[in-house]
């Protein structure tokens, strides 16, 4: 067989174990899914029958707080299914932290399914993209992988738990490769893509094909309002801010309260939600309940900002308290309470009509996850996805731009790569941080492009092992001459990955100073 028939036989058999990797998480995550949905409506009904019967709740307090024990002491004992779970899988990816697929997955299927589905304010989004990577690391391993195709099966399992989640397969392509991997390779985007399609049909079975968040406008938003959309990208960059301030401290703030055992940390949440399913069972969950429920509820000024103040506090002490479970679905629903908080405002002042609530509940959710997240392209094509509909795609692209700059000029980060660094150091270092390949994809113009390998100076220890072409792979050596298009497979040693990396990313994306 001829060395390119070898090659589109290797792609051919990548693509297949993508899409296996993609319907196999599609049918774990849509079962999370659901059972925590089934959860969540069971525990809106109990509460329903309490209202009548206020006697009951004795017996759910008493079990609540020894559900919120055993989840803790879950928790604890195994510090990989903590919080969204998403450095633990960047840490996979870049290959600083490595963990044992089977004993995470099933953890974190039935921790997050008893935090989430108790109406805990966490979401299913990140913990869906750690069962997705711990199924693509299985399938990997089962059929003895090499090291980078492993890494390819991880990233693609979390796109696919993430489609999964929110059956959004493009956005979910998108966060993985901009804001888990930062990798853009055409070596990773088909496969991951691939993954992520596969899963959204298998979850469609389940979930049918309306939008995850639907919410239903009237009309689109004239031009002679957008000035709103500025001002509302300034606020929610302030916002944004905050929260990451709040977010990424919480750890050292909770472990300061040295009176209450980590195991206990799970009970506080699982009794402040009780009076509030007793008296707001809308608000239960990550949100998304919410998001679509905005605009039935009393358009009032105080009961959005009271909605928002709740939202965030909440939330803070539910990831607080370190079960499975994520920020981003309670991000987006942050943002759709402040869209709505400020379409109140405005409509207050006479500055604009109530009938555009629906379409600042959609700008507020794309800004907020953008200037957070600071992956403002992947906000967009989510909550274009999410709400089924290309109409917004100006007025979001502003917002979304608007509170990137301002979170950037503050000087934030973007979150998850924040909570990957303080996740990597807590860890010890493992001998498996010592060696790791990536790939680099050589744009034209660039510092590599029409370089000879041995006239480049690549970081210390590092190697290129493989270069692919077209269909074309090729072996390289120091007299390979590097052309716009090439991916480039290179093994990275030493401790300093990150520096390494963005070493290589730099030459290989902008001209040479």
């Amino acid at each position: 067989m001829e060395e390119s028939e070898t090659l589109r036989y290797g792609t051919a058999k990548q693509l297949l174990r993508a899409i296996i990797i993609g319907a196999l998480t599609g049918l774990v995550v849509s079962f999370f899914r659901l059972a925590i949905q089934t959860s969540l409506q069971w525990v809106m009904l109990c509460f329903r029958y309490f209202h009548h019967h206020p006697v009951w709740l004795i017996p759910w307090v008493v079990a609540s707080v020894i559900l919120a024990l055993l989840l803790g002491r879950l928790a604890q004992r195994n510090p990989n299914i903590k919080g969204s779970g998403i450095p633990q899988v960047e840490g996979q990816l870049t290959g600083q932290f490595d963990e044992q697929w089977w004993p995470v997955l099933w953890r974190k299927f039935l921790g997050g399914i008893l935090g989430i589905g108790s109406g805990l304010y966490l979401g299913r989004e990140g913990p869906s993209i750690q069962l997705g990577a711990t199924i693509g690391q299985g399938v990997c391993e089962s059929t003895h992988q090499s090291t980078i195709e492993r890494r390819v099966g991880i990233a693609s399992g979390a796109a696919a738990g993430l489609s999964a989640a929110f059956n959004a397969p493009i956005a979910s392509t998108m966060f993985v490769l901009e804001e888990v991997y930062h990798n853009f390779s055409p070596l990773l985007w088909l496969s991951v893509f691939a993954s992520a399609l596969a899963s959204n049909m298998v979850s469609v079975q389940f979930f049918s094909l309306a939008p995850d968040l639907l919410v239903p406008y009237k009309e689109y938003l004239p031009l002679r309002y957008y000035w709103h959309l500025v001002l509302l990208g300034l606020f929610l960059g302030l916002l944004g801010r905050l929260y990451q301030y709040v977010i990424l401290r919480l750890p050292k703030w909770v472990r300061q309260v040295h009176w209450l055992n980590p195991v206990c940390y799970p009970v506080i949440p699982f009794l402040l939600v009780i009076p509030i399913a007793w008296f707001w069972p809308v608000t239960l969950g990550g949100g998304n309940q919410l998001i679509t429920n905005l605009n039935r509820l009393p358009f009032s000024l105080w009961i959005f900002a009271g909605l928002f103040i709740l939202r965030f506090i909440f939330s803070m002490i539910s990831y607080g308290s370190e079960l499975p479970g994520g920020i981003f679905l309670p991000i987006l629903t942050l943002g759709a309470v402040f869209g709505a908080f400020y379409c109140a405002a405005a409509n207050q002042l006479g500055l604009l009509p109530a009938r555009y609530l629906p379409n600042f509940v959609i700008y507020a959710m794309a800004g907020y996850f953008a200037c957070i997240s600071k992956a403002p392209f992947t906000a967009i094509l989510l909550i274009t996805e999410m709400v089924g509909s290309l109409a917004h795609m100006m007025p979001l692209a502003i917002v979304a731009i608007v509170a990137y700059v301002v979170v950037d000029w503050l000087g934030g980060t973007p979150v998850y790569m924040a909570m990957f660094h303080n996740f990597m150091n807590k860890q010890p270092v493992q001998p498996h941080q010592c060696l790791t390949k990536t790939t680099f994809a050589v744009f034209a113009g660039s510092a590599l492009d029409g370089k000879r390998i041995r006239d480049f100076s690549w970081p210390a220890g590092s190697l290129v092992t493989d270069i692919y072409r077209g269909d074309d792979h090729l072996m390289p050596h120091g007299e390979t001459l590097l052309h716009a298009g090439d991916t480039l497979v290179v093994e990275l040693a030493g401790k300093h990955y990150e520096r390494d990396q963005a070493q290589i990313n730099f030459a290989a994306h902008h001209a040479q100073s």
